[in-house]
C-alpha cells in the first residue's frame, strides 16, 4: 500500500507536463488564515526551511509540494540516472542526501534549500508581480529525502479580510475562490490549520472547509501555537474534540517562533523541543499529537484515501482517453494528398446533406425537427392547415355576390343566374390560395438552407479544419438553392394560374354538388307556388315566378319594393324633390326611393333583399364554396409535389456534381485546404493529452490489487 502515494505523484507529473487540470488527484490541501502557522507546519513535515517568510501575505501562488521518501539505494540510482548523457550534456551526481526539483526548471537539481526558497519567491513574483497580488497558477516542487514520508501537499494563500498596501480591493474574494477551487475536489483531504490562541468557534479555515465538506469526512484539524496560549488555559478540550468535532481528528503542534527562525534553529531541534513540551503539558495526549504524529497520520489518511479513489480514477482516465481519441480523430491527420482529401470531403458533405433529407443521417436531431422530417411537417401540417383555414367565402359579402350577378346581366334583367358571375367570383377566391402556396416554397427553401449548417456542425466536423472550404461549400449550395427558388415559384404560380384558366364546371365532384343544389332549388320553387293564393291563375303565377314583364301580376309586382323596376319607378316620382338636396346614393334610404345606378355603385347595404335575390346569392355562394374546395384539394396535393420535383429532388440530384464542378480545381486545392490557425495547435494539445492519459492508465494498471490492501 506504500506504493500508492508515489503512483499519485507519478500521475501528477504526467498531467503537469501538459498543464491539464482535468483529473482530480488525491492530495492534501492546507487551509488557514494568515499567520496561523501553515508554513511552519509544512516546513516541519519537510524538515527544512523551504518557504518564504515575512509579514503579511507571503504565499501568493498555490504550491504543490510532493514529498518523496528515498533510501540510499534510491539515491544511488538517481545519481546514476543524472550522470547519464542527455542532449549532449553531462549531468553531475547529486551531492547530499536531500534535494529538490521544480517543474518549471525542468531537470535542474537543487541541493541548497535556501536556493529553493529563493526560487519560490522569484517564481511567485514572475507570475503574481510584486504588489502582493495572487495568482492561481501553481508552483510544482518535489522534495526527495530519507527523512520525509510520502505526501502530496498543496499550500495556499492565507485567508485575509482587509487588503493591505497595493493589494487588490477584492483580495479576500480572490483568495476565497482559489481555496474553494482546490478543496472542492472530492478527492482532496482538507488540512484546516487554526492557532490555539484563537477561539476555535471563529476558525475561518474550519468554516470554509465545512462549506464543501459539511460532514467533516475529509477534514483534519491542526491546532498550532500550543505554547502561546494564555497562562492558566490549555487546549485539552479542543484536542479531545469537545469544542468542534472533526471526523478525521484534531492534532496539536508547536511551531518555531520567529526568533527561532531568525536564529536559524533547526527543524529537528524544534521537533525535539515540541515532544518535550507535549510530554510536560499534555502527557496523556503526547503520543497522539506533534509533528511526527501529524506526518504519519497524513501519510496513512492519504494512502487510504487514494485506495478509495483509485477505482473511480481508473474509470475517469479511461473515459477521458476515449474522448480525446475521438476528438483527435475529428481533427484528422495532416493533409498529404490534397486532391483526394478535397474529393472525399465534398462527397461526404453531399452524402450527408442528402441523408439528412432522407432521414438516414448518422447524427439525428432530438431537440427539433430537421431535414426531410421538417419538410414533411411543412407540407402536411403548416401548409395543409393554412389552406384549410382559408374560408371559401372569405372577403366576399352577400352584397358583393349580388352586385356581381347584376353586373353580369347587362342592361336586361336575367331570367336565370348568369354563369359569368360565378366564374368571376370563384376566380377571385381561388386566387387567394396563391400566397400560402408561395409561402410553402419559402419555408422549404429556408429548411434546405438550414440543412447546410446541420451538416457542418454534426456530420462533417472535418470541415472545421478548413474554414475556406467550408465557406466555399456553403456558397455553392446556397447559390444552387437560390437558382432553384424562382423556378419553383414559377411552377407554383402556374399551378394556380392553371386553375384560374379554366373553371371546369363539368368536374365530377362539382357536377354532383350542382345536381343536389338544383333539386333543392326546384323543391323550394314548388313550395312557393303551392303557397300562393288560389285566386291567381297558375299560368299567371308561372309568369310571375319566371320574371315575365306583362299581365296583371307583373304590374302588381312592379308597383312593390320586391323588384328593381319598382324601385326605379318610385325614384322617378320623387326626382323633383330629390334634385333640391343632393344625396349620396350609398347612404340614401330605400324609403325615399332614391334611384340606384347599378353600373356604378353597389346595391345599398341597408336594402332588404327580395326572395329571388336571396335565392340567387345563395346559389352562387354554394357553387363557389363547392368549386373552391375542389381547387383547394388540388392545390394542397400539387404544390408539395412541385416543390419536391423542382427544388428538393433537383438539389439532391445535382448537389455533388455542382460542388465538384465548382470546387474540384487544381488552382483551388491549396487555398481551400488551408487549415485554420488554431487547428494544428488544438491537434497537438489533444495528442499530448491523449498521450498523458494513456501513460496515466499504464501507471495505474501496474498497481497490483495486493498493493491496495
Amino acid at each position: 500500500m506504500e506504493a500508492l502515494i508515489p503512483v499519485i505523484n507519478k500521475l501528477q507529473d504526467v498531467f503537469n507536463t501538459v498543464g491539464a487540470d482535468i483529473i482530480q488527484l488525491p492530495q492534501i490541501v492546507v487551509v488557514g488564515t494568515q499567520s496561523s502557522g501553515k508554513s511552519s507546519v509544512l516546513e516541519s513535515l519537510v524538515g527544512r526551511d523551504i518557504l518564504p517568510r515575512g509579514t503579511g501575505i507571503v504565499t501568493r501562488r498555490p504550491l504543490i509540494l510532493q514529498l518523496v521518501h528515498i533510501d540510499q539505494e534510491d539515491r544511488r540510482k538517481t545519481n546514476e540516472e543524472n550522470e547519464s548523457k542527455k542532449n549532449g550534456r553531462l549531468y553531475r551526481g547529486i551531492d547530499g542526501e536531500e534535494w529538490g526539483k521544480f517543474l518549471h526548471t525542468k531537470n535542474k537539481i537543487y541541493t541548497d534549500f535556501e536556493e529553493i526558497r529563493q526560487e519560490i519567491e522569484a517564481e511567485t513574483e514572475r507570475m503574481s508581480g510584486n504588489n502582493k497580488g495572487i495568482s492561481d497558477e501553481p508552483i510544482h516542487l518535489k522534495i526527495f529525502s530519507p527523512h520525509v514520508v510520502n505526501l502530496t501537499l498543496v499550500d495556499l494563500p492565507g485567508i485575509t479580510k482587509v487588503p493591505v498596501g497595493d493589494q487588490p480591493r477584492d483580495i479576500e474574494i480572490q483568495i476565497r475562490e482559489l481555496i474553494l477551487k482546490y478543496i472542492s475536489n472530492p478527492n482532496s483531504i482538507i488540512l484546516a490549520v487554526t492557532a490555539a490562541n484563537t477561539d476555535m468557534a471563529t476558525s475561518e479555515s474550519l468554516k470554509v472547509a465545512r462549506e464543501v465538506d459539511p460532514d467533516g469526512r475529509r477534514t483534519l484539524a491542526v491546532v498550532t501555537k500550543l505554547d502561546l496560549m494564555d497562562a492558566g488555559t490549555d487546549a485539552m478540550d479542543v484536542l479531545m474534540g469537545r469544542v468542534i468535532p472533526v471526523k478525521l481528528g484534531i492534532i496539536g503542534v508547536v511551531n518555531r517562533s520567529q526568533l527561532d527562525i531568525n536564529q536559524k534553529k533547526l527543524v529537528a531541534d524544534s521537533i525535539r523541543d515540541e515532544c518535550a513540551f507535549l510530554q510536560k503539558r499534555y502527557p496523556s495526549l503526547a503520543n497522539r499529537n506533534g509533528t511526527k504524529y501529524l506526518a504519519k497520520t497524513l501519510n496513512r489518511l492519504l494512502m487510504h484515501h487514494i485506495r478509495d479513489c483509485l477505482p473511480e480514477l481508473k474509470t475517469r482516465i479511461n473515459v477521458l482517453a476515449a474522448q480525446y481519441q475521438s476528438l483527435l480523430s475529428s481533427y484528422g491527420e495532416p493533409v498529404e494528398d490534397k486532391s483526394s482529401t478535397l474529393l472525399q470531403l465534398i462527397t461526404k458533405f453531399a452524402t450527408e446533406y442528402c441523408n439528412t433529407i432522407e432521414g438516414t443521417a448518422k447524427y439525428i436531431e432530438t431537440a427539433e425537427l430537421c431535414g426531410g422530417a421538417r419538410i414533411c411537417y411543412i407540407f402536411h401540417e403548416t401548409f395543409g392547415r393554412t389552406l384549410e383555414s382559408v374560408d371559401p367565402l372569405g372577403g366576399l359579402t352577400t352584397i358583393d355576390v349580388l352586385t356581381a350577378i347584376r353586373n353580369a346581366t347587362g342592361p336586361r334583367p336575367a331570367l336565370f343566374v348568369p354563369e359569368v358571375s360565378f366564374e368571376l367570383l370563384v376566380k377571385r377566391q381561388v386566387k387567394r390560395l396563391e400566397e400560402p402556396s408561395l409561402r410553402c416554397v419559402e419555408l422549404v427553401h429556408e429548411e434546405m438552407q438550414r440543412i447546410i449548417q446541420h451538416c457542418s456542425n454534426y456530420s462533417t466536423q472535418e470541415l472545421l479544419r478548413f474554414p475556406k472550404l467550408h465557406d466555399a461549400i456553403v456558397e455553392v449550395v446556397t447559390s444552387l438553392l437560390r437558382k432553384r427558388l424562382p423556378v419553383t415559384n414559377d411552377m407554383v404560380h402556374n399551378l394556380v394560374a392553371i386553375e384560374l384558366a379554366y373553371i371546369n364546371t363539368k368536374h365530377p365532384d362539382f357536377a354532383d354538388a350542382c345536381g343536389l343544389m338544383n333539386n333543392n332549388i326546384e323543391e323550394q320553387r314548388r313550395n312557393r307556388m303551392r303557397d300562393l293564393p288560389s285566386a291567381v291563375p297558375r299560368d299567371k303565377v308561372f309568369a310571375a315566378a319566371g320574371g315575365s314583364q306583362s299581365g296583371p301580376v307583373s304590374e302588381q309586382m312592379d308597383s312593390g319594393t320586391g323588384t328593381w323596376r319598382g324601385m326605379l319607378k318610385k325614384g322617378e316620382e320623387s326626382a323633383v324633390s330629390d334634385r333640391a338636396v343632393p344625396q349620396n346614393p350609398l347612404t340614401a334610404s330605400p324609403q325615399k326611393g332614391h334611384a340606384v345606378n347599378l353600373l356604378d355603385v353597389p346595391v345599398p347595404v341597408s336594402r332588404k333583399l327580395s326572395s329571388r335575390e336571396q335565392r340567387d346569392c345563395e346559389v352562387i355562394e354554394r357553387l363557389i364554396k363547392s368549386y373552391f374546395l375542389i381547387v383547394r384539394k388540388n392545390i394542397q396535393d400539387s404544390v408539395p409535389k412541385a416543390v419536391m420535383h423542382f427544388l428538393v429532388n433537383h438539389v439532391k440530384e445535382s448537389l455533388q456534381s455542382e460542388l465538384v464542378g465548382q470546387l474540384y480545381k487544381t488552382a483551388l486545392l491549396s487555398d481551400l485546404l488551408t487549415e485554420s490557425e488554431d487547428m494544428a495547435q488544438r491537434r497537438n494539445e489533444a495528442a499530448d493529452m491523449l498521450k498523458a492519459l494513456q501513460k496515466a492508465s499504464q501507471v495505474i494498471a501496474e498497481i497490483r490489487e495486493t498493493h491496495m490492501w
